[in-house]
């Protein structure tokens, strides 16, 4: 209703909505408004504690770190200064680790810092790299609070991602540090550098002019400088964006994958069943092979037992590691409605878990086969170390089947793989090796002789075993040999330090050269 005395002209007119141009589209209030997802908001969530400067002292650790590391790496060969730069740089975010009490990122930490110190126990270069990467890996997962399968396998993108957001941390941190105080930083600053200058200049010539005070003055390689501001940078990057991650971790954990769609019974059933069948076929026939022995292998196959436990290692192993991808699929489509239907699924799958555990022992013992034949190398060595993991997978993939809840699995499954790295170094697989291939020879059960080429390309690991051998096998395989002491306590390493002390007390003037039949390679 209106007032009859305001005349309609003045009465106030609502504004009209304005016509949209031609060939645009409007969209509606609650489609501007939707809130974001799941993923968008631990995105969110993950790039906003950026805003939050890090504390004096994280930066303090962090900047001594990066020295340290500066100081241990550059110009060093890998040993105890690589091992203690990999405990180092976890210096600031051990303790807010314990504060918030994760303990499983505390063992999967301990178990990166642990693959790390192999590099000052073992010299072999393969097992120093097969450590290190499974470190950073087993570190990123650790730094990211990683436990769902997606995180675990994205843990190291996330790491990456981590040390972006580090920087605005890091300097909002030193801007927040420093403050008013600005002038006097950078008075101190310009102090310090006079007094570096200072003493370089006046060090170098007094050290020139007399031997004896130069025996005093530690030596500094200049050319090794840049590369040691690179690396302490670098360093002390690492330290920051662990420290950083450990008080923010990113929440992709929480973003799980939405549960799979449940398959009806008959249509889930069928292939599972059928698969199952296949693989305890193949199974009792491994049994049949193993109990009849030579003589049976030798009828049914035309083949010898060397030959035919070299045959299929390769396919047994791919068979355990998809019969994993099998049952991952499987989990997610398997029907559980039901009590009913939740237990033919535990079956059904734990069948073939079960199945493939006497596939794993079946390729385990073709391999046994197969090295007592032709020795041992490294290759073959570290596949049988992956086999077991697998083996000890689809253990846990049982155990966690029983109660129908795998949460745990992930971050469970990457501390085995850790584990199974850190057994092989403590095996000492090149002394290993030595020691495998020489018995074999000694008991005449290698179809070729000892590979005196291949023992002497192993690493320094390998010396003190090589040293018990029978002359001339031992002066034949030591005098090709080279093992360079460690200078100094950065480039300490276990292995080198005991092949130094066993060939400075080992008489190899008592052996002969090598014979040309002597070489063989299997």
């Amino acid at each position: 209703m209106t007032d009859p005395l305001v005349p309609a002209a003045h009465l106030p007119v609502a504004p009209l909505p304005a016509a949209p141009l031609p060939g645009t589209t409007t969209l509606s209030p609650a489609v501007m408004a939707a809130p974001p997802g799941r993923i968008g908001r631990s995105l969110t969530e993950f790039w906003s504690a950026s805003r939050q400067p890090a504390s004096s002292g994280t930066l303090l650790a962090c900047a001594t770190v990066g020295v340290v590391g500066a100081a241990l790496l550059v110009g060093h060969r890998l040993g105890l200064g690589a091992a203690l730069v990999g405990l180092a740089v976890w210096a600031a975010a051990a303790p807010v680790l314990v504060r918030r009490r994760a303990v499983g990122d505390l063992v999967t930490a301990g178990l990166s810092i642990a693959l790390v110190a192999v590099v000052a126990i073992r010299d072999a270069s393969w097992v120093a790299a097969l450590c290190l990467l499974t470190a950073a890996l087993v570190g990123a997962v650790a730094a990211t609070s990683a436990r769902s399968a997606p995180a675990v396998v994205l843990s190291a993108l996330s790491w990456a991602a981590g040390a972006f957001r580090t920087v605005p941390w890091v300097t909002g941190g030193a801007a927040t540090l420093v403050g008013s105080r600005r002038g006097r930083v950078l008075a101190a600053l310009r102090s310090v550098a006079v007094t570096v200058v200072l003493l370089v200049v006046f060090g170098m010539l007094f050290a020139s002019a007399d031997t004896v005070f130069a025996s005093y003055v530690p030596r500094v390689d200049l050319g090794l400088l840049p590369g040691q501001v690179v690396v302490g940078v670098l360093v002390a990057l690492v330290a920051a964006t662990l420290a950083d991650l450990a008080v923010a971790p990113p929440g992709w954990s929480d973003a799980e994958l939405p549960p799979g769609r449940p398959a009806p019974r008959g249509e889930w059933l069928l292939p599972v069943l059928a698969l199952d069948a296949l693989v305890l076929a193949f199974v009792l026939v491994q049994v049949g092979a193993l109990l009849g022995g030579h003589r049976h292998v030798l009828e049914t196959s035309g083949l010898t037992y060397a030959e035919y436990a070299r045959q299929g290692f390769a396919q047994l192993v791919v068979v355990t590691a998809l019969t994993l991808v099998v049952v991952a699929v499987a989990a997610r489509r398997a029907p559980r409605a039901s009590a009913r239907d939740r237990l033919i699924s535990r079956v059904a799958l734990g069948v073939l878990c079960v199945a493939t555990l006497g596939v794993v022992a079946s390729a385990l013992r073709r391999m046994s086969l197969y090295m007592d034949a032709f020795g041992l190398t490294r290759l073959r060595l570290f596949v049988v170390v992956v086999e077991v993991v697998l083996a000890v997978v689809l253990v846990l993939v049982l155990v966690a089947g029983v109660r129908w809840r795998g949460g745990w699995l992930p971050r469970v499954v990457v501390q085995v793989v850790a584990v199974a790295m850190l057994g092989l170094a403590l095996v000492n697989p090149d002394a290993l090796i030595v020691r495998y291939n020489a018995a074999a020879e000694r008991d005449a059960s290698l179809v070729v002789g000892l590979d005196v080429g291949y023992l002497q390309g192993l690493s320094a690991d390998a010396v003190p075993e090589i040293a018990r051998l029978e002359e001339p096998l031992r002066s034949c395989v030591l005098e090709r040999v080279v093992v360079e002491a460690s200078p100094g306590v950065a480039d300490w390493n276990l292995g080198r330090a005991r092949a130094a002390q066993v060939l400075g007390s080992t008489d190899l003037t008592a052996g002969t050269a090598c014979a040309d039949d002597a070489i063989t390679r299997p």
